[in-house]
């Protein structure tokens, strides 16, 4: 496979080649040890795309997926039956596409670029999804179980995933994923290695244990989250802008309190009474209006995962075959 040229309709697929090109593709295939052994009229490159497509048109079967990948290509590209694209995905696995992911994720933003730092910090946050269905099979089963309800187990495993991602640009930085009965914070603990102490982390109230707490300030990391209603931290000092010290779990904080309202798509109002619990305890360098102000950037970090099936289609596809 190759890409083929300067066909590719902006805002489409085909920008993915982009990204990822076939160089960096061969390349993780090579270090996986997963490039194919004989000609093949599928080669493993062209499973990498393939399972790549997949996850953007999550709606749509296989051979649909495929046809896309073909779709306004000059070269006459195979057919293959369910069966052979299900025989691609497996003998591609999961290595390459775990190498990939390594090589890709990080951050993306310039230190120029808006939205993306506070002072000297960059700013980042947690966004997880608990409600990723995974088809019924015996081997998710095996290890994702079954989500218990009222009525009995849920009819597919449920997967729940939890990035680190830098806000603004939305990149992700690192991401894990696992049963859907593990709960947020324990996955978050998982990503807790890839903060650093020029990054300043805002999270929202699922995020605020003792435990947690300790560990991302052990990091280094500065952080700005949200306290669940029911913690009520004691009051040492009063500040001038209305925010006070405390002391959590041993470690010295400050807390602001805030009205924060936003305005949504539909006309909706979103928000309430909030208490932020941040490390950054100086109110002249950091002043609470500004901390409130900077918390709305974790809202439109939330929306990182947003589809890329979305995008409108019948436009150049990703490559053509080689």
């Amino acid at each position: 496979m190759h890409a083929i040229g300067d066909v590719f309709a902006p805002g489409h697929i085909g920008e993915l080649s982009q990204v990822i090109p076939p160089e960096l593709v061969d390349a993780v295939l090579d270090e996986s040890g997963a490039h194919e052994r004989r000609l093949r009229s599928l080669p493993s490159r062209v499973g990498v795309y393939f399972v790549l497509a997949l996850g953007l048109f999550e709606h749509l079967g296989a051979g649909l997926v495929w046809g896309k990948l073909g779709a306004g290509l000059a070269a006459r590209v195979p057919q293959p039956s369910e069966k052979a694209l299900r025989d691609l995905r497996r003998r591609v696995g999961v290595a390459p596409l775990k190498r990939l992911f390594h090589v890709l994720a990080g951050p993306l933003a310039q230190p120029s670029t808006p939205g993306v730092r506070y002072r000297r910090w960059r700013t980042v946050a947690f966004d997880g999804c608990g409600s990723l269905s995974v088809p019924d099979h015996e081997r998710n089963r095996s290890w994702l179980g079954r989500t218990e309800r009222r009525y009995g187990p849920t009819g597919h495993p449920r997967l729940m995933l939890m990035t680190l991602c830098e806000t603004g640009t939305r990149g992700l930085i690192a991401a894990v994923f696992g049963p859907a009965s593990k709960g947020e914070t324990d996955y978050a603990h998982d990503l807790i290695g890839r903060l650093t102490p020029d990054m300043l982390l805002l999270a929202d109230r699922a995020f605020d244990s003792n435990e947690l707490l300790a560990d991302i300030a052990a990091q280094g990391t500065q952080f700005l989250i949200r306290a669940t209603s029911t913690r009520r931290p004691p009051v040492l000092a009063l500040l001038p802008d209305g925010s006070y010290l405390t002391r959590i779990g041993g470690l010295s904080l400050r807390v602001i309190e805030a009205e924060i309202h936003s305005r949504t798509a539909d006309g909706g109002d979103f928000g309430g009474t909030y208490r932020l619990l941040t490390t950054l305890n100086d109110h002249r360098t950091d002043p609470a209006d500004h901390l409130v102000r900077l918390y709305h950037e974790r809202w439109g970090a939330t929306r990182s995962r947003t589809s890329l099936s979305e995008l409108p289609e019948g436009g150049r596809q990703l490559m053509s075959t080689g």
